[in-house]
């Protein structure tokens, strides 16, 4: 549900690294969304020196460490990270997440939680409203490059700063059967265990004032497993194409250890031609050939993250 927005606050717009982390430090943060979601966590974070060198480029090689605990209303998870920085402008990162959940069926919402969607005998959507009956497995590998100004031009105000990140993921639902798909949290329900792409790119501005960072950020999701249940083809639910989430992000500091921020998210979404789509099983509806998809206002996301 809300894992893109930890993403957001702990790794898109960092400045320079804490001098503290290489004997651990720790953060915990809670955060609300305006379709009624929450989440709180805390995460442990260490840095090891590794191959540092003199130059700029090399000064702050090292690997990173990340160990997170996460809780919300639908699902408790563990997530694991390390990122090794080689050189100044590019990383690399690991990592995993293991966790379970439970359904909820909260102020009438018939998608919110862990459980499996699958379409009933007349194709209509059909939640098996289960708690703890699987665990949700995902590992993946990716890639960073970054940019700061400041690196070029040294100065507090001119940390205009640019990242884009790239990852493979594999996650799995152990309660689901090859080609079932099923729901992660507050998503769509439209996942099936196999492997995906994700990207993002990030495009920002650090100041040594209150309001210290306002960024714009875009995210790709693709899926790239291939289950044709129907004998249709994934195209005729769009499922080859990629989904975007864009984002507006504004941070904070309100203490040294406190900080802030607000995110207001759109997304693409799919145009549907069936008069009764929204009872219909996601791979029973019939995507508008001639204008697929649009964008459409998302959530707001409010956040506050206290270094411990």
């Amino acid at each position: 549900m809300l894992n893109t927005v930890l993403l957001i606050l702990t790794a898109a717009a960092r400045g320079a690294a804490d001098g503290n982390a290489a004997a651990g430090i720790g953060e915990a943060y809670v955060l609300g969304t305006s379709l009624l979601e929450a989440e709180g966590g805390f995460t442990k974070r260490f840095e090891f020196p590794f191959l540092r060198g003199e130059s700029p480029l090399s000064a702050d090689n090292g690997v990173k460490l990340a160990l997170t605990a996460k809780l919300s209303p639908v699902s408790v998870n563990g997530l694991a990270e390390a990122v090794w920085t080689p050189i100044a402008f590019f990383q690399l990162a690991a990592g995993g997440r293991a966790g379970s959940g439970w359904y909820l069926d909260f102020f009438g919402s018939d998608n919110y939680g862990l459980s499996l969607n699958l379409p009933d005998s007349k194709g209509y959507a059909d939640a098996a409203k289960g708690g703890f009956d699987g665990a949700i497995l995902k590992a993946h590998g990716g890639g960073a490059l970054q940019f700061d100004l400041a690196a070029i031009i040294p100065g507090d105000w001119n940390h205009v700063v640019a990242r884009t990140y790239h990852e493979f993921n594999y996650k799995t639902y152990t309660a689901a059967k090859t080609g079932e798909a099923w729901y992660d949290e507050n998503d769509d329900g439209e996942n099936c265990n196999g492997a995906n792409y994700y990207g993002n790119l990030l495009v920002g501005y650090q100041m040594p004032v209150f309001v210290n960072t306002a960024a714009l950020l875009a995210e790709a999701h693709r899926y790239l497993y291939d289950y044709d249940t129907r004998g249709l083809g994934r195209d005729s639910w769009r499922e080859n194409d990629i989904r975007w989430v864009i984002s507006g992000v504004t941070q904070f500091t309100v203490t040294k250890q406190l900080d802030a921020a607000l995110i207001a998210q759109f997304r693409s979404r799919k145009n549907y031609t069936d008069g009764n789509w929204k009872v219909l099983h996601y791979r029973y509806r019939t995507v508008d050939e001639s204008d697929p998809w649009r964008m459409e206002f998302y959530r707001l996301v409010a956040a506050l993250t206290y270094k411990l």
